[in-house]
């Protein structure tokens, strides 16, 4: 049933008394990876290291992210609710979280303006070490890819770099912070061009400042 403990694995992580027979509907289409997430007890899990999360972007494995059992759990209904209620995560994204309206159109070239970008908190973070801040730079601009490859190309590469560098690297340590842009994949929101970054236990008014003060979906719900 794809869980550790003969659970149906809709069931781990769950109290006995809240548990259901059925498989709910958010939770009813996953893939084998996601069902093996899901059906691990969350005591079994062990969070990624920064050490382990800096491999882990220098060696492009960035399908080896996993979130905490549970949190996966809540991150699919929210999700889930999200498309029910909104049509699609984009529609929330851009209307809720960046106030942004479609079609987005930049002002300038890329990290030309700063209305053109906005950093907030990752909504729901892996399962990484509590200590570490997962961001996300959301742009009106689109960062080239490769045809091919379909990777950043290499001035969208070092444009990024140059703004990561100004606006994290002036504040925290060279070795204290990384960023990385999801592979096509692994997107959970397409429509809206973003990229990642993780800083390792930064001083929480320089998060609050550069985010304006943003909290996570995965702490209001």
């Amino acid at each position: 049933m794809g869980s550790t403990n003969g659970l149906p694995y809709w069931q781990v992580n769950i109290p006995e008394n809240e548990r259901s027979e059925e498989c709910p509907e958010f939770l009813s289409t996953l893939s084998p990876k996601d069902i093996g997430i899901i059906g691990t007890p969350d005591s079994l899990y062990r969070r990624s290291t920064w050490p382990e999360v800096q491999s882990i972007v220098a060696e492009n494995r960035l399908n080896a992210f996993r979130r905490v059992p549970s949190d996966l759990r809540r991150y699919l209904e929210y999700t889930w609710n999200l498309k029910r209620d909104y049509g699609s995560v984009m529609n929330f994204v851009l209307g809720h979280r960046l106030h942004w309206e479609a079609p987005l159109t930049p002002k300038g070239k890329p990290f030309e303006f700063d209305d053109d970008l906005k950093i907030l908190w990752n909504d729901w973070p892996y399962g990484i070490d509590e200590r570490i801040v997962h961001l996300v730079v959301w742009t009106k601009f689109d960062l080239a890819e490769d045809p091919v490859t379909t990777d950043l190309t290499d001035e969208a590469r070092a444009a990024i770099d140059g703004y990561v560098q100004k606006t994290f690297g002036s504040r925290v340590a060279k070795d204290r912070y990384i960023w990385f842009k999801n592979w096509r994949s692994l997107k959970s929101v397409h429509a809206v061009e973003h990229f990642h970054v993780m800083l390792f236990d930064p001083d929480p008014k320089f998060v609050d400042e550069i985010t304006n003060g943003d909290i996570p979906s995965c702490r209001k719900v």
